[in-house]
């Protein structure tokens, strides 16, 4: 198991930048695949980003591709979460999730069923 604790959140104009963080507790983060969601009201939660556990991997959903970057530093037990040119329907609440991978590495997960490990959320607010 591994607790994540999310930062960054905040509210932006659109067109603006945000980097979240995602520090994860333990000394096997290494081993986990790492991914980012985010959730309105109302609707189900939504995939963002995922990267392999050593990073070589990553998978975006449509609606962020060319602006978000996801990537990792391992020896800091962080993932992190680049957003650039925002607008005002990435408003949500982000969530970090990982699972343990081990063996072979596994590609990128976007199915939120596929993570046990979840934090908190962190807010993030575009403004038009």
């Amino acid at each position: 198991q591994v607790q994540l604790v999310e930062s960054g959140g905040d509210l932006v104009q659109a067109g603006g930048s945000l980097r979240l963080s995602c520090a994860a507790s333990g000394r096997t983060f290494s081993t986990y695949r790492v991914a980012w969601f985010r959730q309105v009201p109302g609707k189900e939660r939504e995939f963002v980003a995922a990267i392999t556990r050593s990073g070589s991997g990553t998978l975006y959903t449509e609606s962020v591709k060319g602006r978000f970057t996801i990537s990792r530093d391992n020896a800091k037990n962080t993932v992190y979460l680049q957003m650039n040119s925002l607008k005002p329907e990435d408003t949500a609440v982000y969530y970090c999730a990982a699972q343990g991978d081990y063996g072979l590495e596994s590609p990128p997960l976007s199915r939120a069923g596929g993570y046990g490990n979840w934090g908190l959320g962190t807010q993030v607010t575009v403004s038009s």
